[in-house]
């Protein structure tokens, strides 16, 4: 049985990290495209004077961020 070397050790590590990796990412844009599309709705149900609260709970949104999208200066997406 053979040893690996620390690079080859170093390289099965990062070889692990691509599948999941690639995974977190698609997941990421996903969840970007999402909030684009939330982002307009939070700020009208705001401005319905929805409580954040009941936001959060609806979206999983956090408090600060339902703030920040609320805010009539943010932007509409990106």
């Amino acid at each position: 049985m053979t040893q690996k070397t620390p690079g080859q050790l170093r390289d099965d590590a990062a070889e692990a990290l691509r599948e999941p990796g690639r995974r977190r990412i698609e997941l990421l844009a996903a969840l970007e495209a999402v909030d684009v599309e939330l982002r307009p709705l939070v700020r009208e149900a705001r401005r319905m004077e929805v409580p954040i609260r009941r936001i959060t709970e609806l979206t999983a949104v956090a408090p600060n961020t339902v703030r920040a999208w609320a805010k009539p200066d943010a932007p509409e997406a990106g």
